[in-house]
């Protein structure tokens, strides 16, 4: 039998917990402060988004709403107009056509930049170290010069009269280039165009993927080469699924970059000639910094963005879904 001793507790007094309930009460505790730790931790950055994305979103939202020139912004008046913005933008044709052109423009870059860069990280993974390095420092140099500066280059070897690329052209047998103009029309100025941004592009892309290849252990190769892999069943095999997380960001950021270009468009031609290489980032500084339509302005940008928001809505669903950010 087991002896039960009686205690004697004074009047008043609450009899102390048993080290059962205590360790429990401290799990619970250790559990809800587990739970609560990594909001608090996210919190400085909420705030930073709310702060830098979510409030200029919701101003940007708010001007689409109403009919803001410059009369308007200097006396301080809110003339609410609802949708019209809207209504208007959408109903004009020139805007369609635009958006087409700025699709079709983006779908282009991305996939040159992307072809580019992935390419040049499988050379770089093949090349010696003395050669890798070399073009390491070049790609380097094209991505850390400045767009204006780029951009000036560019002018002068597509120039029709000066130009180095027409006399090369010319010296090489193709005497019709002799001044060419290359800017001429819309397809051949957004070619120019899109070349400049892909040489920007590339070398970011180029860098992202490299990272990823030289992870993969060099025995996964020999593995492959001793079943008997062609150089496409490797890649398709041993190289992709340890880049393709790799190349699903890029892609992302690409088109994230090249739906917005705006710098090289407006400094290589304005737009020109008459509008033909004009994207909805020019139409967007033409609507409000240049003809002062900030109303109108603002609800380019809103549809823009949810173009961008359908055309990125596979990322973000990985993204959401796979805590670890895992886009395999």
């Amino acid at each position: 039998m087991t002896a039960t001793a009686n205690v004697t507790m004074p009047a008043g007094e609450i009899p102390p917990a048993s080290p059962r309930a205590a360790r429990a009460g401290k799990r619970r505790r250790g559990r809800l402060g587990d739970r609560i730790l990594p909001y608090v931790l996210l919190l400085p950055a909420l705030a930073a988004i709310l702060v830098l994305l979510a409030w200029p979103l919701v101003q940007v939202i708010g001007i689409s709403l109403r009919k803001l020139d410059i009369g308007e912004l200097i006396s301080g008046k809110a003339v609410w107009v609802g949708l019209d913005n809207y209504t208007n933008t959408l109903a004009d044709p020139q805007f369609w056509a635009i958006t087409v052109r700025t699709l079709v423009f983006t779908a282009a870059l991305v996939a040159a930049t992307i072809l580019g860069g992935l390419l040049l990280a499988v050379l770089m993974r093949h090349l010696g170290p003395v050669v890798r390095t070399i073009l390491q420092v070049t790609l380097i140099l094209a991505w850390a010069t400045p767009v204006i500066a780029t951009t000036t280059v560019f002018q002068w070897i597509f120039d029709e009269q000066y130009g180095i690329l027409n006399k090369t052209l010319d010296r090489l047998g193709f005497s019709g280039f002799i001044g060419f103009s290359w800017f001429s029309s819309g397809t051949s100025t957004l070619t120019v165009i899109g070349l400049l941004i892909v040489w920007q592009a590339v070398p970011f892309v180029t860098f992202s993927l490299y990272a990823g290849l030289v992870g993969v252990p060099q025995e996964q190769y020999e593995a492959a080469g001793m079943d008997g892999a062609g150089p496409w069943q490797t890649f398709r095999a041993v190289t992709w699924p340890s880049i393709r997380a790799i190349t699903t960001m890029v892609t992302f950021l690409s088109v994230l970059w090249d739906f917005n270009a705006f710098a090289q468009i407006w400094a290589i031609r304005e737009g020109g000639p008459d509008g033909e290489s004009t994207t909805l980032a020019v139409v967007l500084y033409l609507k409000g910094i240049a003809g002062n339509h900030f109303g109108a302005a603002g609800a380019i940008a809103t549809l823009m963005l949810i173009l961008l928001a359908l055309i990125t809505g596979r990322y973000i669903q990985l993204l959401v879904r796979t805590p670890e950010g895992d886009l395999k």
